[in-house]
């Protein structure tokens, strides 16, 4: 079994999510997150064939949507590169 890696300050946090549990964190389903994923419209890594999402850019858009009391738009949050 392995465990999930967490940060690095004492905490339980996760580091990266798996597609599914970023799904359940945004509220939204997996497919759709696939998609945006698929489509340039959310960030997350892919490691030999496997999607994660860094928990770090969940935050960052949590926060850019309470400091700047607006909505964010996903899709400018995401780069791809092949």
């Amino acid at each position: 079994m392995t465990t999930p890696a967490t940060s690095g300050d004492g905490g339980s946090r996760p580091l990266f999510y798996s597609v599914p549990e970023a799904a359940k964190v945004v509220r939204t389903s997996k497919v759709t997150l696939y998609r945006a994923i698929r489509e340039g419209e959310f960030p997350a890594m892919r490691i030999r064939g496997r999607l994660v999402i860094p928990a770090r850019a969940i935050e960052a858009m949590i926060d850019a949507a309470i400091d700047e009391h607006t909505v964010v738009d996903t899709a400018g949050w995401s780069v791809v590169r092949r």
